[in-house]
């Protein structure tokens, strides 16, 4: 475990060094790579400088009692030793989860796909109520939101509805929402008060980059049709909306929340792309063993994940077993409990599994 602490502090200092080249400060690109790489060291480069500092100072403590016999010097320095040893602990448990395997998608920003679920016009409403709550959370994470399709039912939310969020660590802590939510609660339309149980799925796509996945365009059809919108002076009259089928693997994509045909088509290749890569990816996963496909966001969306249960108040992640009697507060966007516990099982699991092969 050192010897990688010490290759990272060796690393964190050569992009230092890097940073202040004026040939990198003069390539915007390059600069932008090596600052973002930069600042993901850095966090743990201070948690390493720390222990350094925890171990110089027992070492210290440990010679001062084999040289001197002052007593009251004596306790001071083995009370400083017990609490400095605790906080090395500490120290090493952070280290240890912050060496754990990366993600290289984390740090991608994140496609979103709310599809309603069984339970008809309450499903679509409730697809609403999911992208309402995750619209509020990139709100408080500082990341942009950006819709690129929506087909919205006529009493309100939607039949399905692909948006992209772009920030900090989009991807990273959403990755874990993909699946079934659940939600029981009395219909509005609903007059004996029975309760109903309703669903929507949940897809979470890293956005590829156009070098992740090269498209052939001879293996595109692309259709071009007039958009289906609101009516009045909204109502497109020219062909802007796009149907892009991707032939060999028939994935079909459509975009025609944008007036522009070119726009709906650059966003329908960008949704066309991240679930490509989605597919690609897995591929690879699949190769490695079962023991580490366990893990939490396998990516299996016909798993329910999550109830929300409007009588009792409650939201409960069934992954982790865990309960949140904040149901209001949660739709509002305030999902941090569960993306922090959802994290921190993900790497509990991590670590087993990296203690079972060693």
């Amino acid at each position: 475990m050192f010897d990688k602490l010490h290759e990272i502090v060796e690393k964190y200092n050569r992009l230092e060094e890097a940073l202040a080249d004026p040939k990198v400060i003069a390539d915007p690109r390059k600069l932008r790579e090596l600052s973002k790489e930069h600042a993901s060291l850095a966090a743990i480069v201070s948690l390493i400088h720390e222990y350094d500092q925890c171990k110089n100072t027992i070492d210290e403590n440990s010679q001062l009692l084999a040289e001197n016999n002052d007593p009251e010097l004596k306790e001071l320095a083995e009370l400083e030793n017990e609490e400095t040893a605790i906080r090395m602990g500490e120290l090493k448990s952070k280290l240890q989860l912050a060496l754990l395997p990366k993600d290289p998608n984390d740090l991608r920003n994140a496609i979103l796909e709310i599809r309603a679920g069984t339970g008809g016009d309450e499903a679509g409403l409730f697809a609403g109520d999911l992208f309402r709550m995750y619209s509020r959370f990139a709100e408080r994470q500082g990341w942009k939101l950006e819709i690129i399709n929506s087909n919205s039912q006529g009493i309100g939310g939607f039949k399905e509805i692909i948006a992209l969020f772009s920030g900090e660590n989009a991807f990273g802590k959403l990755k874990y929402e993909g699946g079934v939510h659940r939600v029981q609660r009395v219909p509005s339309t609903e007059t004996s008060g029975r309760v109903h149980t309703s669903a929507a799925t949940v897809a979470v796509l890293p956005e590829a980059e156009d070098v992740d996945i090269e498209i052939d365009t001879n293996e595109l059809k692309i259709d071009v049709y007039r958009s289906s919108g609101p009516g009045g002076q909204s109502v497109n009259t020219t062909d802007s909306a796009v149907r892009i089928t991707h032939l060999p693997s028939n994935i079909v994509v459509t975009c025609q929340d944008e007036k522009s045909q070119h726009k709906n088509r650059a966003k329908a290749l960008k949704v066309l792309r991240s679930r490509l890569l989605e597919i690609k990816q897995r591929e690879e996963r699949e190769k490695v063993s079962d023991d580490r496909r366990k893990m939490i966001g396998s990516g299996d969306r016909s798993a329910k994940i999550r109830t929300y249960n409007f009588p009792q108040g409650r939201v409960t992640d069934h992954r982790i077993n865990m309960t949140l009697y904040q149901l209001e507060n949660v739709l509002d966007g305030n999902l941090g409990e569960f993306a922090d516990a959802l994290i921190a099982e993900a790497q509990n699991e991590m670590l087993k599994s990296n203690t079972t092969e060693h």
